[in-house]
């Protein structure tokens, strides 16, 4: 793969979790899922244990919404990407949740991690993960974090 291949897919999956942001800032599910395998397998902060397709998966994206009403917030930070041929990774820290009627923010720090596969010439999520850091002592989430 030359230099200018890398600029371009790293230009590509950056362009697409630009997408992905603002599709879930719009509660555009439809447009979301686009940027996701058929065979996407999934973990996310919160249940169940795993999601097998990108079906199963927009389910619970709708869910998530329902959970979160108000205007969405789903900032994304420190984007990390490894992009070789048909394959990649990546990492970043998410800001996630809605703004309250009252105009503040429900919403708390996760960290993601992605595996990608180009589909078609297209960079496509195959693999996500969301986590959410927790306290050993009493198992409660640590949403309070911040980078």
């Amino acid at each position: 793969m030359t230099a200018h291949d890398t600029t371009a897919d790293e230009a590509a999956v950056r362009a697409l979790f630009d997408e992905c942001r603002a599709a879930v800032a719009a509660r555009d599910i439809d447009r979301l899922m686009r940027h996701y395998t058929d065979d996407l397998v999934a973990f996310d902060a919160i249940g169940p244990l795993r999601f097998v397709s990108r079906a199963a998966y927009e389910t619970h994206w709708h869910s998530c919404l329902d959970m979160c009403p108000g205007q969405m917030i789903f900032d994304m930070q420190d984007l990390v990407l490894s992009l070789g041929g048909e394959v990649g990774f990546g990492h970043y820290l998410v800001y996630c949740g809605a703004t309250a009627d009252d105009g503040t923010a429900q919403a708390g720090w996760m960290r993601a991690s992605v595996g990608l596969r180009k589909v078609d010439g297209q960079w496509r999520i195959a693999h996500e993960h969301f986590s959410v850091p927790f306290e050993p002592d009493t198992c409660k989430a640590q949403f309070g974090l911040t980078p």
